[in-house]
């Protein structure tokens, strides 16, 4: 059933039933195909397949481990698990695409890498794969994500990554994918766009969910060996949705265990102070493709707001909003306030300071194991906190 879904979707379009597609100048049609090709080409070949497994165990340390929080378990109730995407070279699940994708590169005859990010994570992690296969790598970031993840832009530029800040607009993720679409539009022979998440014009939704799928392959197997069963929740964070795509990937058919996409709920309700796409978007287009877009009153991209930088975008991947129309995935958010607080406690009780990002997942499944304190609840843990570090304590401080 899972091999007949993922041949399914996208169709040869590149949709996700009616989201997806591709919505580019004509100039980059031709390269589009390019990379389609190359991907189909080399993602079936022994070479690729042995090289990428090597790079998976041998640099990034995977497969990475599931894990029982059983202080938080004891306090909140349910059987919480995380799977330790934390663990994973560069301290997030975004290496897992972002080395499938400069391995891409290179067999195009690609020079240079660009991309957006906007925790910093993904530019963290494409400044490493460009470094591993010695690539030019150029990262843009707005302004105001700069200050809060300022690590994260040190480890980019010790890595050789450039990193240009983006000041227009509310300088966030939005404007950062704008800013390097316009890069990569004036030279895509000798470039190529490493989208960050399962976003963008085909074939980049399906190329970053199939290399993220790898998140799902373990923590199915590891959780049928620790427990002897499937979870009956799934929980991972939704901004793009990479993380959430790569373990859902593995579950999907499983009708005994439920799928949770969380977003943010922010400060409120109000047009820009959130990012909750799922709950309050509709369908339209962004960034080359058809998804759930939070709009204003003109139609336009509307302003959003997440403590958690990665998660703070309009829009939101393809093949969720194809899967909540399908029931298949339960789509909710968590407020900046219960974010924190899990940040905090998940730190406390089990020794693992989480992404903001990751946050929200772990806060969703802290009231799910209130609700069901029965049942077994897996979280997709997609990175960790250092990064978030000194913009939590500054902005909230520390608890008492």
């Amino acid at each position: 059933m899972k091999e007949n879904y993922f041949k399914k979707y996208p169709n040869k379009d590149g949709f996700f039933n009616e989201y997806g597609g591709a919505f580019i100048p004509p100039n980059l049609e031709e390269e589009m195909k390019k990379i389609n090709d190359a991907y189909f080409a080399i993602s079936k070949s022994h070479k690729f397949i042995s090289e990428l497994r090597d790079i998976r165990k041998y640099y990034q340390g995977r497969p990475t481990p599931v894990y029982h929080c059983q202080r938080l378990s004891e306090k909140y109730g349910g059987q919480i698990y995380l799977k330790r995407e934390d663990l994973n070279h560069t301290g997030a699940h975004k290496l897992n695409h972002c080395m499938g994708e400069a391995l891409l590169a290179k067999h195009l005859g690609k020079k240079k890498l660009i991309a957006e990010t906007g925790a910093g994570q993904h530019g963290v992690a494409l400044a490493t794969a460009a470094a591993y296969f010695g690539l030019e790598c150029e990262i843009h970031m707005g302004e105001v994500d700069i200050k809060k993840e300022y690590p994260n832009v040190l480890r980019m530029k010790v890595l050789g990554a450039t990193v240009i800040p983006v000041t227009h607009g509310l300088k966030t993720l939005k404007e950062a994918v704008d800013s390097a679409f316009e890069a990569y539009l004036k030279d895509p022979i000798s470039t190529i766009y490493c989208i960050g998440s399962v976003v963008g014009p085909h074939p980049f939704p399906m190329i970053v969910r199939d290399f993220q799928r790898v998140i799902g392959i373990e923590a199915r197997e590891q959780f049928l060996d620790m427990t002897g069963e499937l979870p009956d929740s799934v929980v991972a964070c939704i901004g793009g949705g990479s993380n959430a795509m790569g373990i859902f990937s593995s579950f999907l058919e499983d009708d005994e265990t439920q799928l949770f996409g969380i977003e943010p709920a922010g400060k409120s309700f109000k047009t820009g102070e959130h990012a909750a796409t799922m709950t309050l978007g509709k369908p339209g287009l962004i960034h080359g493709f058809k998804c759930y877009i939070l709009q204003d009153e003109n139609g336009e991209p509307a302003p959003v707001h997440s403590i958690a930088s990665g998660l703070d975008y309009p829009g939101v991947g393809p093949e969720h909003s194809m899967l909540k129309d399908m029931n298949k995935v339960t789509y909710d958010s968590i407020t900046d306030k219960e974010c924190i607080d899990a940040f905090y406690e998940l730190s406390r009780l089990e020794g693992i300071i989480p992404a903001l990002e990751s946050a929200h997942a772990v806060a969703y499944a802290m009231k799910l194991a209130q609700k069901f304190p029965e049942k077994s609840v897996l979280v997709n843990l997609s990175g960790r906190g250092d990064k978030d570090l000194d913009y939590v304590v500054d902005t909230f401080g520390l608890p008492e």
